[in-house]
């Protein structure tokens, strides 16, 4: 094979191929090609059958782009090579081996959903009260101990004292009889049964150390104890095991990946060879050398330094915003510059934050300046679910008739109205000819329901007339507020403990934010004007499902791409790093977040932070990043007027209109927006970036009803949206 193409130590990993060998990758420094290319050497240079390579990743998409490259190294297609994910590799060794562990080879595969229904069936048998273990939690404590490969047995004897974990491992126990009596497993269950089958059966172990005589993996730093183990048990006959990561790129802890399988693997296999991949063909120097001085901050790391031949490039951009929409109007105006000087598109830009909440003002004021966007691995905040139930019950206090929106939170949370008591009500409705809410409130002439559903069906109704009442009463926060705690939305979320229903909480609160600005800003103040702005921003979502938008996504969703621009906004104490990190003094992980984030950057690297902040519904200051503060100097451009933080927070507390304000939890400094209204009139030609040009047949405060040639006729709020007049 001709290896000219690699560079020196790409070469050597690609050529070392007996033995325990790490492969330290840093970001951008070419592991798939070092990974493919060892594999054909294998294959064409040391005749090896491949049969006897075993090649595992984390994704199906990174073992899909590595069987695509090897098919173009080999010349031809090899369907014998294992080339797959760590599950997909177990379902293929159980499908073989499973009747020995008691199951049958058919075996089905339960996803989350099913998996939940078995717990909570797991719940009544053990007659445990779903609101005190809350299933989803159940489930997510039970998926832990498979990553740790323990069974309910070694669960319970772990938890020995702990009244409720101890009733989880009983839940745990039956949960995993009735699996095996349906002969199903869940996802968690592929590796550790795998596991076990190799600990039980050393016959079978054998069988596959024979038949794997090298094994790779890719994304090292991510496994965790389970997929470590099944690893290190394959490999330890041959002992041809190369293993390709980055452990300043290890940011899966909280999911658990295990960083110690990385730092450590020269202690599990002492006679190991090591070889640093750091060369990048990423980034500019700057970039680089941005991204080093930040991750050499941490003591549990591997020594290794980020280099590039690529010229020095552009220093890292900076802005200092006076809060979140000033921020968030900065990074979009900055697109639009690039957009418009540059010879870039709106793809080659992306927005990496720290958490999914920050992303509901970014979206605002990217489609003020009619900038196509999408998120990555999340939803638009208008889209994501508690947003949406959220709306619905104030589309309810609002508009009583709106049966959409009853028939959606009718039983959110749970209340017990089931589906077949929501069907009566309907039917009850459309017999009587009258509104799903009227049925509500005549619940006692609906037949079929039992007594217990007849008194759920008047609170949930008393408690939408009482919050209508109130509705002209109290402020829009106020309102949320009422709606959040009197539902019972919150103590549901809070109740299922889960990662997810705390990003849920979290985005709730964000989702005050948006009503304190509205609050403060709007002239209006009403509930039904706030509905209608928020409908046609929900609606604007839609119009940004081009190929060519700016990409928005969490730091987290981001590893493994690049992009030619990338803005890094939030940089503060309290919000990069997070505000855990910060008081369990346990910044290393977030610092090689960090250093994720910033590598992802291949030209254009733009840091921003906000003097004053309100996010989940709190207004509160924030110092700069020690992160930005690592970064030298020279590196980043940081000459532009500065202020003193301690002196302006003094002056401003003091201040009797600030206490005020921030007692409310408003923003102050934040400049309304804008709009058109001035320069559009009934008659009036303008041109819509998504729609064309359009004629505006009446104009309702800033909303413009407009008919657009070949696109029928649309409401545009011209508060949110620019429109271009035409002669």
């Amino acid at each position: 094979m001709n290896l000219d193409h690699l560079n020196i130590p790409q070469k050597d990993a690609v050529i070392c191929t007996e033995g325990p060998l790490l492969v330290l990758a840093g970001a951008g420094s070419g592991k798939t090609r070092v990974l493919t290319h060892r594999i054909a050497y294998l294959i064409n240079e040391k005749g090896v059958s491949p049969e006897s390579i075993l090649a595992i990743t984390f994704t199906n998409k990174a073992a899909k782009e590595m069987k695509e490259r090897l098919s173009s190294i080999l010349g031809y297609n090899n369907r014998s090579l294992w080339v797959s994910t760590f599950h997909s590799a177990c379902v293929r060794i159980l499908r073989m081996e499973i009747e020995k562990l008691g199951y049958g080879k058919n075996f089905i595969i339960y996803d989350s959903s099913d998996q939940l229904v078995v717990v909570k069936d797991c719940l009544r048998k053990l007659n445990l009260d779903d609101k005190t273990f809350d299933p989803k939690n159940i489930q997510s404590v039970i998926g832990s101990a498979k990553d740790k490969l323990m069974t309910p047995d070694e669960f319970a004897r772990e938890n020995t004292g702990d009244f409720m974990m101890q009733k989880i491992a009983d839940v745990y126990k039956l949960y995993q009889k009735k699996l095996k009596g349906n002969n199903a497993m869940d996802f968690d269950d592929l590796i550790m049964k795998t596991v076990i089958l190799f600990e039980q059966f050393p016959m079978v172990l054998a069988h596959y150390q024979d038949q794997f005589k090298y094994i790779l993996v890719d994304e090292f730093q991510d496994t965790n104890m389970g997929q470590y183990t099944l690893v290190s048990l394959l490999a330890k006959k041959h002992g041809n095991l190369c293993v390709v990561g980055d452990d300043d790129q290890s940011i899966y802890g909280w999911r658990g990946a295990d960083i110690r399988n990385i730092l450590g693997f020269e202690k599990e296999f002492p006679k190991s060879k090591v070889v640093k991949l750091e060369e990048n063909y990423r980034s500019t120097k700057n970039i680089l050398e941005a991204a080093n001085s930040v991750v050499v901050k941490n003591q549990g790391r591997k020594s290794k330094k980020l280099w590039t031949s690529k010229e020095e490039g552009h220093v890292i951009g900076y802005y200092c915003a006076d809060n979140e929409h000033d921020e968030a109007r900065y990074i979009a105006q900055s697109i639009n510059s690039v957009i418009h000087n540059e010879d870039k598109i709106y793809a080659d830009c992306a927005v990496l934050y720290r958490t999914n909440a920050q992303s509901r003002v970014l979206e605002n004021a990217l489609m003020k300046e009619g900038i196509p966007y999408k998120i990555y691995g999340g939803t638009p905040f208008y889209g994501r679910k508690e947003i949406k139930d959220i709306i619905a019950y104030l589309n309810i206090i609002e508009n009583a008739i709106d049966d959409v929106s009853i028939n959606r939170v009718i039983n959110v949370p749970k209340r017990g109205i089931g589906a077949k008591a929501i069907e009566r009500l309907e039917q009850f409705a459309e017999d009587m000819e009258i509104s799903l809410f009227e049925a509500l409130l005549k619940v006692d002439k609906v037949e079929g329901l039992s007594s217990a559903q007849r008194e759920k069906i008047k609170q949930f109704a008393y408690l939408m007339l009482d919050l209508q009442k109130k509705k002209d009463e109290i402020s829009l926060t106020e309102l949320t507020d009422e709606v959040y705690v009197r539902t019972g939305y919150i103590q549901s979320l809070r109740l299922e403990n889960t990662v997810e229903s705390l990003g849920r909480i979290e985005n709730l609160e964000e989702f005050k934010s948006l009503t304190l600005d509205y609050d403060k800003n709007s002239e209006t103040k009403t509930l039904e004007d706030f509905l209608a702005k928020t409908s046609l921003e929900s609606a604007t979502d839609k119009l940004s499902e081009d190929d060519n938008a700016v990409v928005l996504m969490t730091m987290h969703s981001a590893k493994g791409l690049e992009f030619p621009i990338v803005f890094m906004p939030g940089m503060e104490e309290g919000i990069f790093p997070s505000p855990m990190s910060i008081r369990e003094n346990n910044e290393e992980e977030e610092r090689r977040l960090c250093y994720v984030g910033i590598t992802r950057a291949m030209e254009k690297l733009y840091m921003t932070h906000t003097k004053m902040r309100t996010l989940y519904g709190r207004t509160s200051f924030h110092q700069i990043s020690r992160f930005i503060d690592e970064i030298p100097s020279e590196l980043i451009d940081r000459n532009k007027p500065s202020y003193d933080r301690k002196k302006e927070v003094r002056e401003m507390q003091v201040s009797p209109v600030f206490k005020g304000h921030l007692h409310q939890h408003n923003i102050p400094n934040v400049k309304p927006v804008e709009s058109n209204k001035g320069s559009v009139k009934a008659g009036s030609k303008v041109k819509h970036s998504k729609f064309g040009v359009g004629t505006i047949i009446s104009i309702d405060g800033t909303v413009a009803t407009i008919a657009f040639d070949g696109m029928g006729i649309k409401k545009i709020d011209t508060a949110f949206v620019s429109l271009a007049t035409v002669e």
